[in-house]
């Protein structure tokens, strides 16, 4: 007798195969083609191809399923946090409806495990009561350094959307930085080419932020930036790029006091986003830590 899987909303026009992989286990591409020839797998009593998109409420039947076997190295072991860590993590709640939760991201963790840490946002916030009957979607991110507002959606349906929101340049966010140096009053706008290799491959990217200054004096610049494009570390690279790097940046800096002075975080705050979905404008905006207060009473 095979085993039946009924398709939910959250894989409405998902691919099969990657239905299959993450319902069933990360299996072989070619072990998946193989169960289809041999009808071991069918979709509404019938055969499918794997680049068949699942509907909601599609029967799938899997036969012998107690036979497969996946591979160690596919299981994903995900950081299990203690009690203390999921009720901190309350506090850090600025929106919690049934479609996604906007948290404000302490400082020093990565929204997702990688292999200089394990510990991780998304791990947490799945162990939590918000994600009860649902799972952590990433819908954007924010460095393990940085701080600040985050969506986080609970199902596929809002997680694509709030995929395409971002590409359209649709959601639109606020970051607050403390510099080095006094930033030119008369720039308004930062655009770059900002370049990094992937595979050996040099990729250049155009990145284009809106800055503001806020404060400032010989030493230091308190400014409100909005990124336009969203590059990886746009606005860390483009700050060095005009000879104010954040305070705290060891990877983006300069050899000098501030560095040295080894701050445990970068001063970059995302403070605050705003989109619209369904004509109902949504506005959120997160507080800075006590890191980022105390600097800005000591330095201006």
């Amino acid at each position: 007798m095979p085993k039946t899987f009924t398709v939910s909303k959250d894989y409405n026009n998902c691919r099969f195969d990657r239905w299959f992989k993450l319902n069933i286990g990360k299996y072989p591409q070619s072990l998946i083609e193989r169960l289809i020839r041999k009808k071991k797998i069918k979709v509404n009593k019938k055969r499918i191809k794997t680049s068949y998109r699942v509907k909601l409420n599609d029967k799938i039947d899997v036969y012998e399923i107690d036979n497969l076997k996946p591979s160690k190295s596919n299981k994903i072991e995900k950081y299990k946090p203690s009690n203390k860590e999921k009720k901190n993590y309350e506090d850090f709640i600025i929106e919690d409806n049934e479609n996604f939760i906007v948290i404000n991201k302490p400082s020093g963790i990565p929204v997702q495990s990688g292999t200089k840490s394990f510990k991780n946002i998304i791990d947490i916030l799945r162990e939590t009561k918000y994600f009860l009957d649902s799972k952590p979607y990433i819908v954007h991110r924010l460095d393990k350094e940085t701080s600040g507002v985050m969506i986080v959606a609970k199902n596929r349906e809002y997680a694509q959307l709030f995929t395409s929101l971002f590409r359209i340049r649709k959601i639109h966010k606020t970051y607050l930085a403390i510099t080095q140096g006094r930033v030119n009053k008369d720039i308004k706008i930062l655009r770059d080419e900002l370049t990094f290799y992937e595979n050996n491959k040099k990729i250049v990217q155009k990145a284009i932020s809106y800055i503001k200054i806020i404060r400032s004096n010989d030493k230091n610049s308190f400014l409100e930036l909005k990124p336009i494009t969203g590059r990886k570390h746009q606005l860390r690279k483009q700050l060095y790029n005009i000879g104010h790097p954040i305070i705290g940046d060891n990877k983006y800096s300069f050899n000098n006091l501030e560095k040295k002075q080894k701050f445990k975080n970068i001063m970059l705050h995302a403070y605050k986003i705003r989109f619209m979905i369904n004509n109902i404008k949504y506005n959120f905006e997160a507080k800075y830590s006590e890191d980022f207060s105390r600097l800005l009473k000591k330095r201006f």
